[in-house]
């Protein structure tokens, strides 16, 4: 029996043992695999995770008893030290040695620490492990304790550098990331992508410094902040350094292995090092004179090397595709194929929508017919299958702008994941094709999507292709006549909508009760919203019940800015208000010294209020007769109108008094996303009723009822469901729509994305509102009058309750506002500083 023993237990070190064991011939071999770190392999992808729960086994890979159970000797917590080649041994740093036949170096890379002048102060960390993350959230706490308001920041402004950003964002840390390159992400995005995101991620409170070079880390034993110039610094009270790796190669360089100029062992395509015998994969591999720092190489990578070892001619690919999809912070970010396009190979074509913090880009051959790249800022929902046109090398529109603009009708589609040929690779990681996914359900051997997963390992590490993987599932499974089930997640094995027809039927209140009563476990961040999101489209209950909470807006009923301080949007429904609320609205926001705009929904926010103000400030506007306006929940936002036939020469109804009436009658109204409508008083469309959630136009003889279109990252359309029709029956469909709406849609589903699912499309819908295809119209209509009689503002009951205004406080223990927020003077009002365009 041969001896193989792998130097390095992290992702592809790891990889390299579970493709080992899943190869025939695994038992002439043993397997010794050397850790320097105390636990067994862990997820690194998902690193920033562990800030969230702090549970170093949820990230792990595999248990030990794994390891154990496939006859793998696992050695923790001990590092190798020296490779003595004549002998075929290895010694550790216990002075323990060892005998192989193959040696496999997996032993990644190590952060890189510029030589910078006081970076081994106290409060300086490098961003790798879970001990480095343990260490950051100590010092943190410590920091925290004395500082309320402190600041970290993190040196390096590339994909792990805003990783790290994420991080201390979720210590309470107020966070800066600090660049040297004059834009984010240099090696990924061009100039106007990386300024799209720069203002993204500003807009979110992560404050950027580009285009600094970091002289010295200042502070008496521990840092108090950096300096960039003479007269340039910045006040920090925590570093974390994310400015590259170097790859872990010293135990090649000992042993004299072929190395590169600027270090990383070099392999061939076998990934055989300059001795036969010793293979090296992952971070520290040398290859085609590159080191690869994404997994789904270095998966790679470890296939080739266990094919080669048990005697198979499996090569490595010569070029290597280094497209990557990311959730940096909330922002998606993807580029693919050749993101910056020399003028040689082709042209680019650009959509830019700064407003939105979007940002496409295409590259694609001179003749337009060929994609050969491009870069996704704001919105990657189409980075999968643009990833599959450029590897497939798959043919794209006459017009290749069709590809990135906004969905319009009779635009370009990208079709359905089964028109993929079966060779296209959908999880680039686990090197799984469409065949190979579309084929375990076909051949019997899979029944669902857990059986796909497990078979085929798709989606188990970066879990960017999951969306696609699904898709090509539930695809084969109706092909199959297969039921397909899309469950809530592990602790609720139930759709969204039959939970909600189960807490209605037991009439259940709480979490506790829903998940002792119909799930199991504890529950986890997905379940727990769409539980509260059900309770409240339920029962109307307000946001104060703290089981009814949906995200983290809801517990302060306002939507946080990016300095910390709130926004203020009373309700001004159908735009309609007198002067005596103008002057009311002009007399608080001069009081509280707030930012003043008028919004596209015809109501004024108002911007800066600072957390301990807020319910002082609701206090005057509900006195004066204004409620909330909800722009911070899942819950109807606006009903837009333009002024009507009692003001327009062209106007066809009273477009004002309905869209009030509407307003009026679903305010408060929680469903699985926002909701937003608009009352036009003619074709003309002043209130673009047509790109809302549900649209009413004036026509002769009465309304039109549009419904599902929305605006965001891809606009769309509201289809018409019924036409000259009275107020009266306006009413009534749209009581069925939206409760139909509430009752079916998935978690987070936009009412035109939920169209687009329901079977039968627009003209099932009528059939269900209209003609009553399912018998259910008057309990839908039954339930909205229950909700709509059972409507209260929320902010009116903070302010009527000395206990719930408890919670509006800047700190636990003090009454005392934050002076730390600054604002500057612009356009003659506040801004919150600073203010980067």
């Amino acid at each position: 029996m041969k001896t193989i023993i792998v130097v390095g237990n992290g992702m592809v070190g790891y990889k390299f043992c579970e493709k080992f064991v899943s190869k025939s011939g695994k038992d002439n071999f043993k397997i010794i695999v050397f850790g320097e770190e105390p636990r067994p392999a862990y997820d690194r992808v998902h690193l920033s995770e562990f800030f969230g729960n702090q549970d170093a086994k949820a990230l792990e890979l595999a248990p030990v008893n794994w390891y154990s159970d496939n006859k793998i000797d696992l050695i923790t917590d001990e590092s190798v030290t020296d490779i003595h080649r004549n002998t075929k041994t290895i010694t550790t740093a216990k002075d323990r040695e060892f005998k192989y036949d193959y040696l496999v170096l997996a032993t990644g890379s190590s952060p890189f620490v510029p030589p910078i002048k006081g970076v081994e102060k106290k409060g300086v960390f490098v961003y790798r492990t879970i001990e480095d993350l343990e260490g950051m959230l100590s010092y943190a706490d410590q920091i925290k304790k004395s500082k309320p308001n402190a600041k970290a920041a993190v040196l390096g402004g590339g994909l792990l550098g805003l990783e790290a950003g994420k991080a201390v964002m979720d210590m309470g840390l107020e966070p800066h990331v600090v660049e040297f390159a004059p834009k984010l992400m240099p090696r990924q995005l061009d100039s106007r992508s990386s300024q799209v995101l720069q203002l993204k991620l500003e807009s979110l409170g992560i404050n950027i410094h580009l285009s600094k070079a970091t002289n010295q880390i200042l502070g008496n034993g521990s840092i108090t902040g950096m300096e960039f110039g003479e007269d340039d610094k910045l006040d920090v009270d925590m570093l974390v350094i994310s400015a590259g790796i170097r790859p872990r190669d010293e135990l090649g360089k000992t042993c004299g292995l072929e190395m590169g100029v600027r270090g990383g062992i070099i392999v061939n395509n076998k990934m055989q090092t300059s001795d036969e015998n010793i293979y090296a994969i992952g971070e520290v591999a040398l290859y085609n004179h590159m080191i690869y720092g994404l997994v789904a190489p270095g998966y790679e990578m470890a296939e080739v090397a266990v094919e080669q070892i048990i005697g198979n001619d499996t090569l490595m690919s010569t070029d290597i595709d280094m497209s990557t999809k990311l959730k940096l912070i909330g922002v998606d970010v993807a580029s693919f194929g050749e993101p910056f396009m020399p003028a040689e190979k082709g042209h680019s074509i650009l959509f830019e929508n700064k407003t939105k913090s979007l940002y496409k880009r295409i590259n694609v051959s001179h003749d337009g017919k060929k994609l050969l790249g491009g870069i996704l800022v704001g919105d990657a929902s189409d980075y999968n299958m643009l990833h599959q046109i450029y590897l497939n090398g798959m043919a794209i529109p006459e017009n290749p702008e069709e590809l990135i603009l906004p969905a319009r009708e009779g635009g370009a589609s990208f079709g359905s994941a089964m028109d993929l040929p079966d060779t296209a690779q959908i999880c680039s990681c686990e090197n799984v094709t469409k065949g190979e996914i579309c084929g375990s359900l076909t051949n019997g051997s899979c029944e669902s999507l857990a059986d796909v997963v497990s078979c085929t390992k798709a989606s188990t590490s970066c879990g960017g292709c999951k969306p696609m993987v699904v898709d090509l599932v539930n695809e084969t499974l109706k092909s199959l006549g297969k039921e397909v089930k899309n469950t809530i997640c592990e602790h609720f094995e139930y759709t969204r909508q039959e939970l909600y027809g189960i807490i209605k039927i037991k009439k259940i209140t709480t979490f506790n009760e829903a998940i002792d009563t119909c799930g199991k476990g504890d529950g986890c961040e997905t379940c727990k919203p769409v539980v509260a999101a059900i309770f409240a489209s339920l029962y109307m209950d307000t946001a104060n019940k703290e089981e009814v909470i949906q995200d983290s807006n809801d517990r302060f009923l306002a939507n946080i800015q990016r300095n910390g301080t709130y926004s203020v949007v009373p309700r001004i429904p159908g735009g309609e208000i007198t002067p005596e609320k103008l002057i009311v609205i002009g007399e608080v926001g001069k009081k509280y010294n707030l930012y003043t705009k008028i919004t596209g929904g015809q109501r004024i926010d108002l911007f800066g209020a600072e957390l301990n103000d807020l319910p002082a400030i609701w206090k005057e506007l509900i006195d004066a007769g204004f409620e909330s306006g909800h722009a911070y929940g899942k819950s109807l936002r606006t009903v837009k109108s333009c002024v009507g036939s009692t003001w327009c020469r062209y106007g066809l109804d009273e477009s004002v008094s309905f869209a009030i009436e509407l307003e009026d009658r679903y305010k408060g109204l929680r469903s699985p996303h926002k909701l937003k409508g608009g009352v036009s008083g003619c074709i003309r469309e002043c209130a673009e009723a047509r790109g809302k959630d549900f649209g009413v136009i004036a026509v002769e003889g009465g309304w039109n009822l549009y419904v599902c279109g929305n605006g965001g990252a891809t606009p769309k359309h509201a289809l018409l469901l019924a036409e000259k029709i009275d107020n009266e029956t306006c009413l009534k469909y749209l009581d069925r729509f939206l409760m139909y709406y509430i009752r079916t849609a998935a978690p987070l589903m936009r009412t035109a994305a939920w169209l687009d699912k329901l079977e039968g499309g627009i003209e099932q819908l009528k059939k269900v509102v209209i003609d009553d295809s399912l018998n259910i119209v008057a309990e839908l209509e039954e339930e909205m009058q229950f909700l709509v009689d059972a409507y209260e503002c929320e902010w009116k009951q903070v302010i009527e309750s000395e206990e719930e205004k408890k919670r509006f406080k800047h700190f636990v223990n003090s009454d005392e506002s934050d002076d730390d927020l600054v604002f500057v003077p612009m356009r003659e009002q506040k801004m919150p500083e600073p203010w980067n365009y």
